[in-house]
């Protein structure tokens, strides 16, 4: 999930709980100079108001009855408007616009802050917290939001009823949730668990989900208004088409300055582009980022600002490892050669991850190494020079030779069963770094006698769930706190039944990981904690499951005649898409000048988010936003 800027009086975290500390974000593309993000940055805030006093912001939409429109043009389609079953990035930035969650994460710092709740506290064996629920809320219906909500959200994803598809490794450690009061909600855990200041969890109206019969199938998408808490109100949807929200007027931190806020579908991203130098839309995000052709042509058009900031998402290239279930059941078509370590590291070995960085993101990403981005510096790991893998096509032939798929007469690697070591890649068809990169594969793993077909799809979903795919292009937005897109490799993420969606990446599930996952879960020592977030990070590269290729730099574009002032996160040199929270849109400020993006009622707009998981620095929690079917998809 994706994190943002907030204001509002931070609530001091519990004794132990862990504070995220400021860091660099997990992101595709390595960062260009940070000193010009900076001053971009800077210029983006200028003027905003503070997270108390939210700046007064009006946006001109000529077409729809002199209402403030901020429009954003996205790429990615909505897997769920359900918090419980949606992944995708853009679902789950979608909901942190309509529902409060407990806590929030500072724009400035990531340090976890008020949300649905002032206050939090551990008991003193950790295994009970306690939280003090605001009693300034409402849902958009005038129903007032109480504790009872947040009790009933999250013994509803405990149940599983297929609920726990979303946001199941938040709660898999719970014993028991109760609200004792209004406002207070107490959670009893069966062992301690460090990431209780950051459970990035959509907390929903009990009145409204309890009428629902099958929350497994129920999508949220029938009835509009959809009832909320959240800054902006959802009021309507049409599938790739757009979503729809309108400014809170009750929402306890203050409401927005723009009227409505549309998310509008762009497949064709360059059209996306042109739509914005027209003054059709307000924002562009790209996909998730734009690419530095696109970057480069906004540079210098009238009335656009181009931004660009660390990143904090990862683009990587992951291994199926053998689709299986939780209790073992093996499905799906992954290619057996995939099963033997030396074939995943020989090409590990035969990426040249520098080259990919200049001449697929020209420059706009920092090399790949680890899980986590340098933006979250307190996690980020680098192998040491012993560990590392870099570009060495000959060692990369040694190992597949060592591994018994040698080159015949033709060329070919070839098994003992003397078939050709070919191989599959899944790439989101709306992303240009997915196709550009997977040309390069093909020639450098082509030159070690292995082929590969790059297959190209608009939603990589399916096949991806059903483990028929031997690699696939991957990447997450990393939150705060690491948690969740590390627990998206362990075998509690694993489906239930074959085929089925869950919560697992790529069916990864190791004993030795596992472990690690539960030690670091456990541990509120911040530096103890992110030590071992290292060690998983480490066990993760040796494996050869997942090949981190960079860390893409966020870059976007807005129209300054339709934008005054945005704020970014970090609100230094920072991203505005994406966010682990809803500074940006909740804080635009509309500008004063009589262009808008035009969005008549019966047209409408999606706003998609392209970021996939935030990472919470320092004792902070690690939330990924998901995404399957574009390049930004998850997290």
């Amino acid at each position: 999930m994706d994190t943002q800027d907030q204001h509002g009086r931070p609530a001091a975290p519990p004794a132990p709980p862990p504070t995220p500390a400021p860091r660099p974000r997990r992101s595709r593309r390595p960062l260009r100079p940070l000193l010009a993000a900076g001053a971009a940055a800077l210029a983006l805030t200028a003027g905003l108001a503070s997270p108390l006093n939210p700046a007064p912001q009006q946006a001109e939409a000529k077409d729809d009855g002199g209402k403030k429109v901020l429009t954003v043009a996205v790429a990615q389609s909505v897997d769920s408007l359900s918090p419980f079953l949606a992944q995708r990035l853009l679902s789950t930035s979608l909901h942190r616009l309509t529902y409060e969650y407990l806590t929030n994460y500072d724009a400035k710092n990531n340090r976890a802050i008020d949300g649905f709740a002032t206050d939090w506290k551990p008991s003193a064996d950790k295994l009970t917290w306690t939280y003090t629920i605001r009693d300034d809320s409402t849902w958009s219906d005038g129903k007032k939001a109480t504790a009872e909500d947040a009790a009933w959200t999250f013994n509803k994803v405990m149940s599983k009823e297929g609920t726990a598809t979303a946001n199941s490794n938040f709660v898999t450690n719970f014993k028991k949730v109760t609200a004792p009061s209004p406002t207070k909600l107490v959670i009893e855990l069966k062992k301690p668990q460090a990431t209780m200041a950051a459970l990035d969890v959509p907390i929903v109206p009990k009145h409204i989900w309890e009428k629902v019969d099958d929350i497994s199938k129920f999508n949220n998408d029938k009835d509009f208004p959809v009832v909320g808490n959240g800054p902006f109100i959802l009021t309507d949807y049409k599938v790739d088409q757009y979503v729809r929200f309108k400014a809170n007027k009750s929402f306890w931190r203050g409401a927005p300055k723009f009227d409505e806020l549309v998310f509008r579908t762009y497949k064709d991203q360059d059209a996306a582009v042109s739509a914005l130098r027209k003054g059709e839309v307000s924002f562009v995000a790209g996909q998730p980022a734009l690419t530095p052709a696109q970057a480069n042509s906004l540079q210098g058009a009238e009335n656009v600002k181009v931004n660009e900031g660390p990143g904090r998402r990862f683009f990587a290239i992951a291994t199926n490892p053998g689709a299986r279930t939780k209790d073992g059941e093996k499905f799906g078509d992954g290619h057996p050669a995939l099963l033997d370590k030396r074939v995943r590291q020989a090409l590990f070995l035969s990426v040249d991850r520098e080259a990919i960085v200049d001449k697929v993101f020209q420059g706009n990403a920092v090399e790949g190494a680890g899980y986590i981005p340098p933006r979250f510096s307190d996690y980020a790991w680098k192998p040491s020079a012993d560990q590392q893998m870099t570009y060495d096509p000959k060692k990369a032939a040694r190992l597949l030779d060592e591994a018994g798929y040698k080159k015949n007469g033709d060329g070919k690697r070839v098994g003992k069963d003397g078939k050709p070591l070919d191989l599959r890649i899944l790439c989101h068809a709306t992303d240009p770094n997915d196709k550009a990169v997977g040309k390069y594969l093909k020639e450098w793993w082509g030159d070690l006698g292995i082929g590969l077909k790059v297959n190209c799809l608009d939603d990589v979903s399916v096949p991806w769930y059903a483990g028929e795919y031997d690699l696939a292009f991957d990447g997450w937005s990393v939150n705060p706190d690491p948690d969740f897109v590390l627990g998206i490799h362990t075998c509690a993420a694993l489906p239930v039944k074959a085929k089925e969606s869950a919560a697992t990446d790529n069916f990864i599930c190791d004993k030795k990981y596992d472990e690690l996952y539960a030690k670091q879960l456990a541990e509120y020592d911040p530096a103890k904690r992110a030590d071992i977030v290292r060690q998983m990070q480490s066990w993760l590269y040796d494996s050869g499951y997942m090949n981190v290729l960079a860390y893409p730099n966020a870059v976007e574009a807005y129209r300054t005649d339709q934008i005054k002032s945005i704020t970014t996160m970090p609100t230094t040199a920072g991203n505005i898409y994406g966010q682990d929270g809803y500074w940006s849109w909740w804080s635009a400020v509309p500008a004063d000048g009589k262009s808008s993006s035009k969005d008549g009622s019966s047209t409408g707009v999606i706003i998609g988010i392209a970021a996939a998981a935030v990472v919470l620095v320092g004792g902070g929690v690690l939330f990924a936003l998901r995404r399957r079917s574009t390049a930004e998809d998850r997290e």
